[in-house]
């Protein structure tokens, strides 16, 4: 699932070379934190946080099929 994430992340950023997730996981929870360079975090959020909105709802589909809950964090440098 990381390796889904990183790619719909890195293909809207300009410095893919700073994008950075972390992955914690519990037993039904699994929480994924996205660094992004600060010049990229408005593309990755969107106006009003339609593309975040769309990244957690793509996301959640995903974790679903592995009966988990997804929790995704943007957070700058």
């Amino acid at each position: 699932m990381k390796e889904i994430l990183e790619t719909i992340i890195k293909s809207l950023v300009e410095n893919e070379n700073e994008v950075i997730i972390t992955e914690k996981e519990n037993e039904k929870n699994l929480t994924f934190e996205v660094k992004t360079a600060n010049s990229d975090m408005g593309k990755v959020i969107g106006k009003q946080g339609r593309v975040a909105k769309s990244i957690r709802t793509v996301m959640k589909s995903i974790a679903g099929k592995e009966h988990k809950k997804i929790n995704i964090e943007f957070l700058e440098k």
